[in-house]
């Protein structure tokens, strides 16, 4: 016969674990909904820069690639590659002895043509006297005054000739034409060279600089509507260093808008006086039209966007409200609100995953909105 437990103890034991379930259900409903932790900021209402936003490549303001414009052997180079020089400083100095021997050519050529010349015109004037007194025909006398235009044309010739001579030979000394920072050295001393044919060596003009950048043609309108008023300020930032804009001007508005892109060429002239800018870099360009009075502005890490469009938690009390908001643009870390939200109101930056409307609230962090240099980047 077997024996079977009583059941009663089990029983008993499930209706005390379901009484205290009930008990802690009811203690969290006392307490009320759990409240979500957030960070806010202040929406505030300030200035901010209408700026246009591009990629720009810094280019230099000269650059002069130096020819020989004589044939001859390098004999001495007065530089370093990477040197600054100045403008009119001895660069390099050809071999001079062929120059000087057409020289010396030349001025003997001149010599015996003037000596020529000289008595050529001297029988033209006698044979005009024998003309006169009716000794010699026309005929000879014509001859005579030809032969000695021709030896006069001779003359200047032969003159031009030294003069081409001289100027030649002063082509051995490659002096600098402009200021500047010399690039690779193309031709080593003692290498021979021809009259405009590889470059020597390439000079580029860094201070002051320029930057090239391009925006689209729907922007131009304004471009040109606010350069008329006066100089547009440009920055330029270099990367890894945000935090260090090089201020510029725009300097130049082409004239034609590229049909295949659809943009327009600008440039941004910079003074470039600490070098940080250098020809073939690629910076960011910001290039400041004008400045909206009175916007207001939240962090962008408060916009959110859903299916009905953008939005953003604004907290009264201890409670989230959720308002749409129409955002104009967005400056740098910041948002230009055009409707949704009033200076002073605080909204979420962090935490809105959690947030429904009417959740309610405990404000973890409340952070100042950074205020951000007068021209900050657009994006």
């Amino acid at each position: 016969m077997r024996s079977s437990l009583p059941k009663y103890p089990v029983i008993i034991a499930l209706a005390l674990a379901l009484a205290g379930c009930g008990k802690e259900e009811a203690k969290v409903a006392a307490q009320g909904p759990q409240s979500v932790p957030v960070t806010v900021a202040a929406a505030v209402q300030k200035d901010v820069p209408v700026s246009v936003r591009a990629i720009g490549n810094v280019q230099a303001h000269q650059a002069v690639a130096i020819k020989s414009q004589v044939n001859g052997q390098i004999t001495e180079v007065h530089f370093k590659q990477g040197q600054d020089v100045n403008q009119n400083d001895l660069l390099f100095v050809l071999d001079r002895r062929q120059l000087e021997a057409d020289l010396r050519r030349a001025e003997n050529n001149l010599l015996r043509d003037e000596a020529q010349a000289k008595n050529n015109r001297v029988q033209a004037e006698r044979y005009a006297k024998l003309l006169k007194e009716g000794v010699v025909a026309q005929q000879a006398y014509d001859q005579f005054v030809s032969t000695a235009d021709a030896s006069d044309a001779g003359v200047a010739a032969d003159k031009d000739a030294v003069e081409f001579a001289k100027l030649q030979l002063q082509y051995t000394k490659i002096y600098a034409p402009i200021t500047g920072r010399t690039g690779d050295l193309m031709v080593d001393n003692g290498n021979l060279v021809k009259a405009n044919d590889v470059p020597l060596v390439t000079i580029n003009e860094i201070t002051p600089i320029y930057v090239n950048f391009s925006i689209p043609e729907q922007q131009l309108a304004d471009v040109k509507r606010f350069s008329s008023a006066g100089s547009l300020h440009v920055l330029a930032v270099i990367s890894g260093e945000a935090d260090r804009p090089i201020e510029g001007k725009l300097s130049f508005i082409d004239n034609t808008v590229d049909a295949a892109t659809g943009t327009i060429k600008l440039k941004g002239t910079f003074n470039n006086t600490d070098r940080r800018l250098w020809p073939g870099q690629f910076v960011d360009v910001v290039l400041t039209l004008t400045s909206e009075p009175n916007a207001i502005v939240v962090p962008s890490q408060a916009i959110q966007t859903g299916q009905q469009g953008q939005y953003l938690f604004v907290i009264n009390g201890d409670i989230a409200d959720l308002r749409r908001v129409t955002v104009k643009r967005t400056v740098g870390g910041e948002s230009v609100i055009q409707s949704g939200v009033k200076p002073g109101e605080r909204v979420v930056i962090d935490g809105q995953i959690r947030l429904v409307k009417g959740s309610k609230v405990e404000i973890k962090a409340s952070k100042d909105i950074p205020q951000p240099p007068s021209k900050e980047l657009q994006s």
